[in-house]
């Protein structure tokens, strides 16, 4: 069976006993993942860990999990106005319920911004490790009072984004981009969970293919998150940024078709 594999090993998922049947069950038909019957030994590299707690990435050291309720306080009234992504995605008047596509899922903490403020949001994520990951936060999620009204907004599809965002009969209102950055000379400025993902994923290198999928679908605006002083995606000057202390928002504007 070919299973999938990271800098040629294959990427290992062990069960423990106290995992949800029902999670352990679906994540058991998963044929890209080489099952386990017991932990790794240390220095194995990076497997994925089903328990109690749910679905992680981890090295046995560093752990990255999917956590939605680490945002509910960003997602107060008062407060989910105020931040930058959902300020970059307004839509003024709109006649009916706005959608979105985040063509670069990851872990969806952005995706749920979104959906806070009343969004439809698609989530693509073509990585299956991040997927599964991202697919498990959004089930425990759904059992939470304050996160299930805005998780039900939310759609997750594992593929390609370039040939989904190509292939829509409907255009969403925004198409959201979060290319990973380029790795910081300085690892210490890196969050420890986030070497996981850089284990996982390169930093983009088709971003000019990207943004012409984000405009073919149509969008009333395409927004790319990108490092405050990083240079624009593909070279693609903006109509205007929002701009924060770490990173801004780059707003596309896409010509009408």
């Amino acid at each position: 069976m070919d299973y999938l594999q990271r800098n040629g090993q294959p990427v290992c998922l062990y069960i423990a006993p106290d995992a949800e049947p029902d999670r352990a069950a679906a994540l058991a038909k998963n044929a890209a993942f080489y099952p386990l019957d017991c932990p790794p030994e240390e220095g194995r590299g990076v497997w994925l860990l089903l328990n109690r707690g749910g679905l992680s990435l981890t090295d046995g050291v560093l752990v990255l999990k999917g956590d939605f309720t680490e945002l509910l306080p960003r997602l107060k009234n008062g407060r989910l106005q105020g931040e930058l992504l959902v300020k970059a995605a307004k839509i003024k008047h709109p006649e009916k319920p706005l959608k979105a596509i985040d063509a670069t899922a990851g872990l969806g903490e952005d995706a749920l911004l979104l959906a806070a403020s009343g969004f439809h949001v698609t989530l693509c994520e073509q990585d299956p490790v991040i997927a599964a990951l991202l697919a498990d936060a959004l089930c425990r999620a759904d059992r939470i009072p304050e996160l299930a009204e805005t998780v039900s907004r939310m759609t997750l599809q594992e593929g390609d984004s370039i040939s989904m965002l190509q292939g829509m009969h409907e255009a969403p209102d925004v198409v959201y981009l979060d290319p990973m950055f380029p790795e910081r000379k300085k690892s210490a400025l890196i969050k420890k969970k986030f070497q996981l993902l850089h284990y996982l994923q390169a930093p983009c290198e088709n971003g000019e293919e990207l943004v012409r999928a984000a405009y073919a679908a149509g969008p009333r605006k395409v927004i790319i998150k990108r490092p405050l002083k990083g240079e624009w995606l593909a070279g693609i000057k903006p109509g205007y940024s929002i701009s924060g202390k770490a990173v801004r928002y780059d707003c596309l504007i896409p010509p009408p078709k």
